[in-house]
């Protein structure tokens, strides 16, 4: 039954991964995404096979249990993904803006301009 868990989790992982590699951005961080998720899948995979050696990693790393370990990553990865999204917002909102000012230009109306002249 364990191997059946075991699996199943490291199938989760896997499709995890690849959901988080679609997107898209430059190529650079695009690259750096990709060896971040499959480091991560590596290293999940390896920690559900061997639970033992997390737990002695943390306890290396002067932490008690291997889950201690593993909520103190993820803190520090849901902070990463909210930095990260917080910036892709910002990004997001000045071109926004500036879509919005450039089809509030074209469509202003133009004084200069007769109603003859517009059609």
């Amino acid at each position: 039954m364990q191997i059946i868990v075991q699996i199943a989790l490291v199938l989760a992982v896997i499709i995890v991964s690849v959901a988080l590699m679609r997107g898209g951005s430059n190529a650079r961080n695009l690259a750096i995404r990709r060896m971040m998720l499959v480091l991560f899948a590596c290293v999940a995979a390896f920690s559900v096979f061997f639970p033992v050696a997390l737990t002695r990693l943390a306890q290396f790393l002067g932490i008690g249990r291997g889950t201690d370990l593993v909520l103190y990553a993820l803190i520090v990865s849901f902070l990463v993904f909210v930095a990260t999204n917080n910036h892709r917002f910002r990004q997001a909102e000045k071109s926004i803006t500036r879509l919005s000012r450039h089809v509030a230009l074209e469509e202003a109306e133009k004084p200069w301009l007769s109603k003859q002249d517009e059609s």
